[in-house]
């Protein structure tokens, strides 16, 4: 609008110069103010949330975008310390009904922001909820990372899909959040694993929640109707013993080796993995499966791939790394592959009307223009101004900072 209003201000004070002066007296000159967007921001940010008002509808610099970003960031962060205290010191979290609680222990050291987070899901499942709890105890005791914050949660429920359930997702992002802000978790250094059930935990979770862990691990469970699409960008391990027969596990985890090494056959970029089936062990692999924690640990997330592979499980997802679809309009089976190639981005497969592209210059070039293509047709093409609003819009519906886009295109 600025640029608008002088731009049409020079054309009127352009055709007042051509037109026949009846005086030779000068007309008084009129001085347009325009106001630095470097100085609209920074004033924006200097006020107390609470004051602000609207954000300044401005395109920033790469520079000022990243100055904004931390600022915003920095303050999400002390607000979700104040908000999330309670519940993690009491290691309690209860939402829409379900309490999830959790055992911990600390490993090592790491510097504010640095420290990383295992999140090891016990076995059991269907069972007398001493049994599970006895579980419990057994994996806080299994694993024992060089450096991070290792929690053992206990399952909300004692049923035999304990783990994935639907209100599994919205606890362990509570979780993630909470021990980012009050215990200086890094974002990028989330791990997942578990054992049994807990492993059937892992087959499920880490596919719809991929973009939220660095690497995961599934120790001795069953997938039952899990697919692997979605771990496209998030290394993950298999471990089996090659005599656990029941539910036919190990030759389901064999095929499952076999597939994620076709996938990442048919994608080299992607599908990082480890197999291992030990001959002769049962279901208790007497810890070789161990060798799975500096395996993950030397991985950290990738935040802004440049290749998504967004697969609907049972449970669904609006947001899933870059892209975010309508509420309400995720269904079980709708897959969307998402690719960069320079400055045009490539979308294919089943993409609800109003899905939402998340930018940073970690993804593409924002002082270029970008091309948007819909299953073969392109649907925008232009510039994207990078923006307050964009966000703040985005940390409100999701606390990851690293996540957090500077610039949003909402197709049509």
């Amino acid at each position: 609008m600025r640029f608008v209003s002088v731009v049409a201000f020079s054309i009127l004070t352009l055709a007042a110069c051509d037109s026949p002066k009846e005086t030779s007296k000068e007309s008084p000159k009129t001085e347009v103010p325009v106001v630095d967007p470097a100085v609209e921001v920074k004033a924006w940010l200097a006020k107390a949330a609470g004051e602000r008002g609207a954000a300044p509808e401005v395109g920033l610099s790469k520079e000022l975008a990243e100055t904004a970003l931390k600022a915003l960031a920095d303050e999400a962060l002390a607000a979700l310390k104040v908000e999330r205290a309670a519940e993690i010191e009491a290691k309690s979290i209860t939402l829409d009904g379900k309490t999830m609680r959790w055992l911990e222990k600390a490993f090592g050291e790491a510097a504010e922001g640095k420290r990383s987070l295992w999140i090891s899901m016990h076995g059991g499942g269907g069972a007398p909820p001493q049994v599970n709890d006895q579980q419990l105890q057994n994996q806080i005791r299994l694993y024992q990372p060089e450096e991070g914050i290792y929690v053992a949660p206990r399952a909300p429920t004692d049923t035999w899909n304990l783990w994935h359930e639907g209100h599994i997702d919205p606890l362990f992002v509570r979780l993630i959040e909470g021990m980012v802000a009050t215990r200086g978790v890094d974002p990028d250094r989330v791990y997942l694993m578990g054992y049994s059930a807990g492993g059937d935990g892992v087959w499920q979770l880490a596919p719809r929640m991929a973009d939220r862990f660095a690497a995961a691990s599934m120790m001795a469970g069953h997938p039952n109707e899990a697919k692997l699409l979605g771990v496209r960008n998030l290394p993950f391990a298999i471990f089996m013993g090659g005599d656990d027969a029941a539910y036919d596990r190990n030759k389901i985890a064999a095929a499952k080796g076999e597939e994620i090494k076709a996938l990442q056959e048919k994608d080299p970029g992607g599908y990082e993995h480890l197999v291992r089936i030990y001959p002769g062990m049962g279901h208790w692999m007497e810890l070789k499966d161990a060798e799975s924690v500096p395996w993950m640990a030397k991985h950290t997330r990738n935040a802004w791939p440049k290749k998504v592979v967004w697969y609907q499980d049972d449970v669904t997802h609006d947001r899933f790394y870059w892209l975010e679809i309508p509420a309400g309009s995720a269904k079980k089976d709708a897959t969307i592959t998402a690719t960069v190639d320079k400055q045009t981005i490539t979308l294919e497969g089943d993409v609800p009307a109003g899905t939402t592209v998340h930018l940073t210059d970690a993804l593409v070039d924002l002082d270029q223009p970008v091309v948007i293509v819909v299953n073969g047709k392109s649907v925008f093409e232009g510039k994207v101004l990078r923006t307050i609003g964009a966000m703040v819009s985005s940390l409100k519906t999701r606390s990851d900072v690293r996540l957090t886009p500077t610039a949003s295109v909402k197709l049509p």
